[in-house]
């Protein structure tokens, strides 16, 4: 007869238990801002797991509250948009491995244990960022938000750059033509008697400037003097010029009838 009592007493028990636990209640502050009443009001925050899909508006004291959390692991993302968020990774329920005084105090209070990172898309479940410290606001212990930054939604026009014009391709070779046009004379008239006479020489003989200023033909030794470029590019190889005939094999020449 002893079974059955304590059967009753162990169900008894549990029931209790179960009537005077409190909700686990998850807080997420938002940090400082310059203009924190500036936020549009359709800031939300949404709190997601297997089968288990909650939303929390933005209060008045810039916080949001998730009442009634079962124990487990949640992805909380802020839809703010004006402002950036990095998505969280939450656990709700007992740590394990933690004890001492501060967890007595945590159980005394009735309140649950939470520890939250900061996650990325892409990577595992199990690879947690950097943890979130607890903090005190308005509604209890929670954790404080951290903002990437602003998000921006159109591109600024760029305004008018000198510098960005002198940086254009086309305007860098006028520069370098002008240099070439009027610079040129001026090195050439302060050029040394000496150099100057060599290099009117090496123009004279065909040198590598007149080469390149196409100023030697075929008779000044230059093997691309007579280079045809466009027969190269059709595939044509180059003929070679007959012979001069010799004065033997010329041919008759005709002369006029003299009357």
């Amino acid at each position: 007869m002893r079974l059955p009592k304590l059967s009753l007493l162990s169900l008894i028990t549990l029931l209790l238990n179960d009537a005077t636990a409190k909700p686990t209640k998850l807080t997420l502050y938002l940090p400082t801002l310059p203009n924190a009443n500036a936020l549009p009001s359709r800031t939300h925050a949404t709190l997601s797991s297997q089968g288990t899909h909650l939303s929390a508006p933005l209060t008045t004291s810039n916080a949001f509250v998730f009442q009634g959390l079962p124990p487990g692991s949640y992805l909380v993302e802020i839809h703010c948009p004006s402002l950036a968020f990095r998505p969280l990774r939450v656990d709700v329920g007992r740590r394990d491995g933690e004890g001492g005084r501060e967890r007595e105090e945590e159980e005394e209070e009735g309140r649950e244990l939470a520890a939250a990172w900061e996650t990325f898309r892409g990577n595992d479940w199990a690879n947690k960022g950097e943890a979130l410290a607890v903090v005190r606001g308005v509604f209890g212990a929670g954790f404080e938000l951290r903002p990437l930054g602003a998000k921006a939604y159109f591109v600024e026009r760029p305004g008018f750059s000198v510098l960005g014009i002198l940086k254009s391709p086309m305007i860098l070779m006028g520069l370098a033509s002008m240099l070439m046009v009027f610079g040129m004379p001026y090195l050439m008239d302060n050029m040394d008697p000496e150099m100057k006479a060599e290099f009117d020489a090496q123009q004279r003989k065909g040198g590598p400037v007149a080469s390149i200023m196409g100023g030697a033909g075929p008779a000044s030794g230059n093997p691309l003097g007579d280079f045809d470029m466009a027969a190269f590019l059709a595939g044509s190889k180059k003929k070679d010029a007959p012979p001069p005939p010799a004065d033997g094999d010329a041919a008759p020449r005709q002369q006029g009838v003299r009357r």
